[in-house]
């Protein structure tokens, strides 16, 4: 395993917060959702996070990198049912020169409902490892401030 980063259950630890409303196609035949449905719930975070930081993966992409996904870990703690809006806290957790982990807190109402972790790795137009930008870098740097 590659993940080495233990989500924090208390929000404040995060630097950014995304809305998502569960769609009644996430969920399962006992009204809750779907485990596989959180993924995207995490992409999304991630998606509008990076464009929250004035690096869009569209951006990142022209740049020649992309960010592939090595790892995911999910603990569940609370069912979120169909049209549950859940706050999804991200932080960047940890870097290194090719790979870096996303720390995720998932809230309805006040109550945790997951954790996550996912790892990265940074890789080329050919899908070979690539250094792990400095801008990302520094931006978890300026989270452990």
């Amino acid at each position: 395993m590659r993940t080495s980063v233990t989500p924090s259950r208390d929000p404040a630890d995060y630097s950014f917060a995304h809305d998502v409303r569960v769609r009644f196609a996430e969920t399962d035949a006992m009204g809750v959702v779907h485990h596989a449905a959180y993924l995207p719930y995490l992409e999304e975070a991630r998606v509008a996070f990076l464009r929250d930081i004035g690096h869009p993966y569209e951006l990142i992409r022209q740049e020649g990198i992309d960010f592939s996904v090595l790892e995911c870990t999910i603990s569940y703690l609370r069912a979120l049912r169909f049209d549950d809006v859940a706050t999804v806290h991200l932080a960047v957790a940890a870097t290194t020169r090719a790979t870096f982990q996303i720390a995720y807190l998932v809230v309805h109402n006040g109550e945790l409902a997951a954790t996550a972790v996912t790892v990265h790795g940074s890789v080329d137009r050919e899908g070979r490892a690539a250094r792990t930008p400095e801008w990302l870098r520094q931006v978890m740097a300026d989270q452990v401030r």
